[in-house]
């Protein structure tokens, strides 16, 4: 098993996956991103996202997704994980684990001041894993989102 930097050649096995985890959060019309996306986005002149990748006897078998934020009141950047993946096969070997724990080092040795990441609630088992690696669930805390036609009204309204 290795941990890297995701690499050009790696989008096509990002995707699908990105698709399986759609397809698990019970989501599969939302995932609509492309390999040019990616493409873009990860490698382009200046990616502002960046992932991991497990790599298993040639494979990728999982991925970290993440970027930077900034905590105001730490004065200082954060990770925001938007996804973790392990395929199923391969769940249960610590992969999951040793990419929070590469994300964390990370954090540390630039100075960050957290790392974050959003579960929904009705994943059990993946609540029951980071909250055994000592992350704690921020119940006070409500996710707002504006997509779609409620982004685009949202924007409208400075005109």
């Amino acid at each position: 098993m290795s941990i890297r930097p995701a690499e050009p050649r790696d989008v096509p096995a990002l995707i699908t996956m990105v698709r399986e985890l759609a397809e698990y959060e019970n989501a599969p019309e939302q995932a609509i991103a492309t390999e040019a996306d990616f493409m873009r986005d990860l490698f382009g002149d200046s990616p502002r996202v960046h992932a991991l990748v497990v790599e298993v006897s040639n494979e990728v078998v999982a991925y970290a997704f993440y970027f930077l934020n900034y905590s105001t009141w730490l004065g200082c950047h954060g990770i925001y994980l938007e996804d973790l993946y392990v395929r199923p096969a391969f769940r249960g070997e610590g992969y999951g684990k040793a990419l929070l724990i590469r994300l964390a080092q990370e954090c540390v040795e630039k100075g960050y001041g957290r790392l974050d990441w959003s579960v929904l609630d009705w994943n059990t088992p993946s609540r029951d894993f980071y909250a055994a690696l000592g992350a704690e669930g921020l119940t006070e805390w409500v996710p707002y989102r504006a997509e779609g036609d409620a982004l685009a009204n949202l924007a409208r309204l400075g005109n």
